[in-house]
């Protein structure tokens, strides 16, 4: 089965060859991919080398933290892709986004107030996880609505941190 991954507005045709290998463009890759005691951190070994990863499911799009990075990954097949092109789908950049907690941690810092203009891929909180600090970044641009959180807070998984309209 063959998907089209977009990974913060670049496509990938990745083609799921069989469980241990996936095809990127015409890049054969071997992958091992486990999800670790039940949570949202996932094992990845991709040709020999490992990542820790943290998977979960946002407003619209998955959200990907690797390597202190985070990325909204939209994943379609090939047919979900032809129909929206032919129904002149496309996605909707309007309404408000509620940031979400993508794993259990400790507000380090927010960098932002309420009311204030953003950019996508501004960094908008900084979160502590498993002595990892990760930065949580704008999807798009908007106005920094209800800031929930702030510096030493601890919070849940998939709690709601802020809003940008």
């Amino acid at each position: 089965m063959k998907y089209i991954t977009t990974i913060d507005n670049k496509e990938f045709e990745i083609e799921i060859v069989d469980e241990s290998h996936i095809r990127i463009g015409d890049r054969l890759l071997e992958v091992d991919f486990e999800s670790v005691s039940g949570q949202p951190v996932f094992s990845l070994i991709l040709d020999g080398k490992s990542y820790e990863s943290f998977v979960y499911q946002g407003e619209e799009d998955w959200e990907v933290q690797i390597r202190g990075r985070q990325y909204q990954v939209k994943i379609e097949d090939e047919r979900e892709k032809r129909l929206k092109a032919a129904a002149g789908g496309g996605s909707v950049e309007g309404g408000e986004f509620h940031l979400k907690a993508p794993m259990p941690g400790l507000v380090v810092s927010v960098l932002i107030n309420e009311g204030e203009e953003v950019k996508k891929g501004q960094v908008m909180l900084i979160l502590e996880s498993m002595k990892m600090q990760n930065e949580l970044k704008a999807p798009r641009d908007g106005i920094m609505g209800r800031v929930r959180v702030k510096a030493g807070e601890s919070v849940e998984q998939r709690q709601t941190l802020l809003s940008v309209h």
